[in-house]
């Protein structure tokens, strides 16, 4: 397949990790919808299952921690064993916990590196031989975070800077194999995890720092067409909404003008650590899957 010939998702099946809700969801229904098989893995088995059932017969429900290697190997043989082969890999799987780094709880951090980067690369290395073996593509779903780093989400940002590299390593590694690797940034979208994540006490006074393009969450649909897109094309980078491409791109300028105007504004950052120590937000967050359950329980706006 050359490099401009599109790829065609019709008949494909596609393997999406974080696919219970919001961007693993939506980007399972809009490919199902071109005539892909689906395989749903996460950790939330109703949702999964019911999403599934939505679908229809080319969609799998599996239940799956991407923290769990050989979990994921059997789900990979699972799809093999249901479809035939997988052709496209989406490594969604992500958690948010909010804090500051010196004061959050040590396994809130750790998940959330054991979630957002080793869970990535696991999906990655569980699936590579079939995307090899199909000249296929694999999305790595990264964030603006992997190039602006904001407080208050420190293990967030530090775990998708290191999927950007880790994608951009495994696209020159797996190159001269005809399959292609992508990486996709997007700012803040419309999603439980976002809504949970803004809904925290600690949130309101940085929130209110940010520029209102930034900070104002953008339509779930505009991952999903990026998402598309770069199937389809088995493009290098995607990203959602349109200026995240600038800001990735200007990075040496974004990260220090970002920095020079929360560290001008002293008293927002005080009073937002505080409200997260005496609040204490980080016990309303779930253990396993952060503050996205908080937005799906209702406690945050739908």
């Amino acid at each position: 397949m050359s490099t401009n010939e599109r790829f065609q998702i019709a008949g494909k099946t596609v393997f999406i990790t974080g696919a219970a809700r919001g961007i693993g969801a939506g980007a399972a229904e809009r490919l199902y919808a071109r005539g892909a098989n689906v395989a749903l893995a996460g950790l939330e088995p109703d949702l999964l299952n019911a999403l599934a059932g939505r679908l229809g017969q080319r969609a799998l429900a599996i239940e799956v921690d991407v923290t769990d290697f050989e979990g994921l190997q059997d789900a990979v043989g699972r799809t093999v064993e249901r479809f035939g082969g997988i052709d496209v890999g989406i490594a969604n799987a992500g958690i948010s916990f909010t804090g500051p780094l010196s004061s959050a709880p040590m396994e809130q951090v750790e998940r959330t590196f054991a979630v957002n980067l080793m869970g990535v690369w696991r999906t990655d290395r569980a699936l590579i031989d079939q995307i090899v073996a199909k000249r296929g593509y694999l999305l790595n779903i990264a964030s603006l975070a992997a190039a602006s780093h904001a407080p208050m989400m420190g293990p967030y940002a530090s775990t998708k800077a290191g999927v950007e590299a880790l994608t951009n390593v495994l696209r020159q590694e797996l190159s001269p194999t005809g399959a292609r690797v992508g990486c996709a940034y997007f700012g803040f979208i419309d999603t439980d995890l976002v809504r949970g994540g803004f809904s925290q006490p600690s949130a309101g006074g940085l929130r209110d720092q940010m520029p209102k393009f930034l900070s104002d969450p953008a339509p779930l649909s505009k991952a999903i067409d990026a998402i598309e897109k770069g199937v389809g094309e088995r493009a290098a980078k995607v990203w959602a909404p349109r200026w995240v491409g600038a800001a990735i791109h200007l990075r040496t300028l974004v990260q220090p003008l970002a920095e020079r105007r929360v560290i001008s504004d002293q008293a927002s950052l005080s009073e937002a650590m505080r409200l997260a120590r005496e609040s204490n937000e980080n016990a309303t967050q779930d253990p396993l899957l952060g503050v996205a359950v908080k937005a799906r329980s209702g406690v945050a706006a739908d």
